[in-house]
C-alpha cells in the first residue's frame, strides 16, 4: 500500500448525530472507529449525559439546541467549511413516540414530532454526507404514517439520495441481550458507488429454532446483565422505591420469569380476565430480556422486576441491556435516566451496523455528476 493510500485508509470517517439523546448511536459510532464531530440534542438531561460521557471523553461538540431552530448551515460552517474535511455519515433517530405501537386508534397520525423526520433531512441536505442512517420504531411503517414516510423518501430523492427500503432489525440477532425491533433506513448519495450487505448478516440466533446454524452464537440471555456485580458507588445503581405491599407481591412472584398473576395479586381491574402477564413480571434470565422502554425502571409498565430480588431493575441493569459500558453514567435522576436508556440505540447494535457501512465506504468510489 502506498503512503497516500495508507493515509486515506487511516483517516476516520466524520459523523454527525442528530436527535442524539444520551448518545447510544454516537457511542456505537465511536466504537466502530468513526469520528463523531458534532451532535444535536434539545433535552437538557439527555444533553448533560452526552456531555459528561462523550463530549468530555471524546471531544464531541454538542449543540443543546432545538433542531427546528438551529440552522444546519451553522453546523456546516463550524465543522466542515474546509475542502478537506467533509461529513461522511449522518445518524439520528427522530423522537419515535408518534409512531409507537402503544398508540392506538389513529393516535400519532398528525403528531408534530413526526415532522421532525423532515427536519432530519434538512440536515442531510446541508451536510451532504455520503450516507445517512435513520432509526425509528416499527410503527413508522404503519399505513397511517405513510404520508410522512413518503415525504421523507421524496425529499431524499430530490436532494440526490437513493434510499434503501426500510429494514426491521432485532437487536438480539447482533449480540444485544434484549428483544428489540427497530427500523433502520439507509440513504446513499447518488454519486457514491457503494456495495454492502444490508442489513449485516446476523451474528446470533435461537439454537432451539435453528440448531444447525454454524458460525453463529446463541442469543445473549438476560443473565449476562445480572451476573456481573455493580460497584456500590455507581450513581446509576438505583431502582424505584416500592411500597411494602408491592415488595411482598414481588416476594410472592416466582423467581426467574414469574408473572404477576402467579403472585396471587388480584385487582378490581383484573376481575373477569387475567390481565397483562408482563406487568409486574420478573425478567427470565435464561432468554433475551424484554425491550427496554422509556419506563423500563417501572415494574408497572412491563416485565421489569429483577429476576431474583424483590424490586425493579436498576438504571445500570437497563443500561447493560442496551450495551452501555458501566463507565457511562446517566444524569438527571431515576426517571430521566430510565427515559434516556429506553430511547437509546443499543451501542453494540449501532457499532455493528456502522462497521458494515464503514467497510463499504472504504471500498466505495465516487462518480462524476453533471454538477461536478
Amino acid at each position: 500500500m502506498t503512503p497516500r493510500r495508507r493515509r486515506a485508509a487511516d483517516k476516520k470517517l466524520n459523523c454527525v448525530d442528530l436527535f442524539a439523546g444520551a448518545g447510544g448511536f454516537s457511542l456505537g459510532a465511536i466504537d466502530a472507529a468513526l469520528n463523531v464531530v458534532a451532535a444535536v440534542e434539545l433535552n437538557s438531561r439527555a444533553a448533560r449525559t452526552y456531555k459528561v460521557n462523550l463530549s468530555t471523553k471524546y471531544g464531541v461538540t454538542l449543540y443543546e439546541r432545538d433542531i427546528t431552530a438551529l440552522d444546519p448551515l451553522e453546523v456546516v460552517r463550524a465543522h466542515f467549511s474546509s475542502r478537506t474535511k467533509k461529513c461522511d455519515v449522518v445518524l439520528g433517530g427522530p423522537p419515535c413516540q408518534g409512531f409507537s405501537v402503544h398508540r392506538i386508534n389513529g393516535a400519532g397520525v398528525k403528531d408534530p414530532r413526526n415532522e421532525l423526520i423532515l427536519r432530519y433531512f434538512d440536515y442531510v441536505h446541508a451536510l451532504r454526507p455520503k450516507v445517512f442512517l435513520m432509526e425509528n420504531v416499527p410503527g413508522i411503517l404503519w399505513p397511517r404514517h405513510k404520508d410522512f414516510l413518503d415525504a421523507f423518501y421524496e425529499a431524499a430523492s430530490a436532494s440526490g439520495y437513493r434510499t434503501l427500503a426500510p429494514v426491521i432489525v432485532d437487536a438480539r440477532d447482533y449480540g444485544v441481550p434484549q428483544r428489540r425491533k427497530r427500523v433502520f433506513i439507509l440513504g446513499i448519495r447518488e454519486d457514491v458507488q457503494l456495495s454492502l450487505t444490508w442489513p449485516p448478516r446476523p451474528t446470533h440466533h435461537d439454537p432451539a429454532i435453528e440448531p444447525s446454524r454454524k458460525r453463529m452464537k446463541p442469543w445473549v440471555p438476560a443473565s449476562t446483565v445480572f451476573n456481573k456485580s455493580i460497584r456500590k458507588a455507581d450513581p446509576n445503581n438505583i431502582h424505584m422505591n416500592h411500597s411494602a405491599e408491592l415488595v411482598e407481591v414481588f416476594r410472592a412472584t416466582p423467581k426467574n420469569g414469574g408473572s404477576r398473576h402467579q403472585s396471587g395479586r388480584l385487582l378490581a381491574c383484573h376481575d373477569g380476565h387475567s390481565g397483562h402477564n408482563d406487568v409486574y413480571g420478573r425478567i427470565d434470565p435464561e432468554i433475551a430480556g424484554p425491550t427496554m422502554t422509556t419506563a423500563c425502571i417501572n415494574p408497572s409498565k412491563g416485565r421489569f422486576v429483577h429476576p431474583t430480588e424483590h424490586h425493579g431493575i436498576t438504571v445500570r441493569h437497563a443500561a447493560r441491556f442496551q450495551t452501555f459500558p458501566d463507565w457511562f453514567e446517566f444524569q438527571g435522576g431515576l426517571i430521566a435516566a430510565g427515559e434516556q436508556v429506553g430511547n437509546a440505540v443499543p451501542a453494540k447494535l449501532a457499532a455493528t451496523l456502522l462497521r458494515e457501512i464503514k467497510s463499504a465506504l472504504r471500498k466505495s468510489s465516487t462518480k462524476k455528476t453533471k454538477s461536478g
